[in-house]
């Protein structure tokens, strides 16, 4: 089935709550000790099945679609022809033609746009699943004890199971395990989980743990003016054994041949400035980069994340809007937690 309307505009919740993120300590210590579960259904998702399925996700994503196992998946970049990001797409091999595809909720027009000109005249059938089905995170040391997945040990295996009377699919993660359902049947199983040992847990909290870690979100760090290399992605995105796909030529050139003028660092600020705030070289007056990420836990330092020009190496100091901010190699150092633990 192909589907013909546009997918963003289906519902107006989009993505996470906006920085700056102010996380609790006893938020964060849920998810750096126990098991927190975050509501993500407002993530984009769309299945891609068919004879051409994997074919046509080789030529239009960075990473090598063609060699998935059944149960097991990758991530990698949605580019333009002259490879900037249009996103970062999650993809799972759920069976030997069929494909489950997750996208920041900003990216999904885009992917679900170039698929469907690149199926014309391919078997294959696109369907959307961002209303049709939810998404439930599980966050922290114990979230594969409580989806019970201590059979799968890669990140982006999945498979099958049954949770509170529906049918799953969970898939292991960096940050746990998410558990993809159907959406009419999202609170039973969100009764499971919370039966099982989970609680519920802070965006606010997970989003400081990811800047923490120097891991970049599309749509507030990342956009179509990016290159992978440039946020330090290829090694999570792209493959460069695979054939052509849409974007590989400026890829390619930058990897082997050039270094990029810009890279991802962490920013220590002063005091909470608002994401899109110009970082400023205080000697020359010119503008090397501006603010992505941020948050702030109470009593504790204030971090963001950025793209910068190369010439502001770490330990360089900038001006951010009146607030000074220092420039820091990534991820951040953890010397003490916000939450308490050492």
């Amino acid at each position: 089935m192909l589907a013909g309307m546009e997918e963003t505009k289906e519902t107006e919740t989009v993505g996470p709550p906006a920085p700056p993120w102010k996380p609790s300590p006893s938020e964060l210590a849920l998810l750096e000790n126990k098991c927190g579960l975050l509501d993500r259904s407002d993530r984009g998702r769309l299945l891609l099945s068919g004879a051409d399925a994997a074919g046509l996700l080789q030529g239009q994503l960075s990473n090598d679609i063609e060699s998935l196992e059944v149960g097991t998946g990758c991530e990698a970049a949605l580019l333009t022809p002259k490879g900037k990001l249009l996103g970062i797409v999650r993809v799972l091999r759920t069976g030997e033609d069929q494909y489950h595809l997750t996208t920041d909720r900003g990216s999904l027009q885009a992917l679900f746009d170039t698929l469907r000109r690149a199926m014309v005249g391919h078997s294959a059938d696109l369907e959307k699943a961002t209303l049709e089905t939810a998404q439930l995170s599980l966050s922290g040391p114990r979230a594969d004890r409580v989806a019970g997945v201590s059979d799968l040990s890669e990140i982006h295996q999945s498979r099958a199971a049954m949770l509170g009377g529906s049918r799953v699919l969970l898939v292991l993660t960096e940050e746990g395990v998410d558990v993809l359902c159907p959406a009419a049947n999202a609170e039973g199983v969100t009764t499971a989980l919370l039966a099982a040992g989970a609680e519920q847990g802070s965006e606010a909290a997970a989003q400081y743990l990811r800047v923490q870690a120097g891991i970049p979100l599309y749509g507030i760090d990342l956009d179509d003016s990016v290159i992978p290399q440039e946020a330090d992605l290829n090694g999570r995105l792209v493959s460069f054994t695979k054939g052509c796909y849409t974007g590989q030529e400026t890829v390619a050139r930058l990897f082997y041949r050039g270094s990029p003028n810009r890279v991802l660092r962490g920013v220590l600020l002063d005091e909470v400035v608002e994401s899109g705030t110009p970082l400023v070289n205080i000697s020359t007056g010119k503008e090397v980069g501006r603010v992505g990420s941020v948050a702030a836990p109470p009593e504790d330092a204030v971090i963001g994340l950025a793209i910068i020009r190369t010439e502001a190496a770490p330990g360089a100091i900038l001006d951010a809007g009146g607030v000074e901010a220092e420039v820091i190699e990534l991820p951040f150092p953890v010397l003490d937690s916000p939450s308490g633990a050492a």
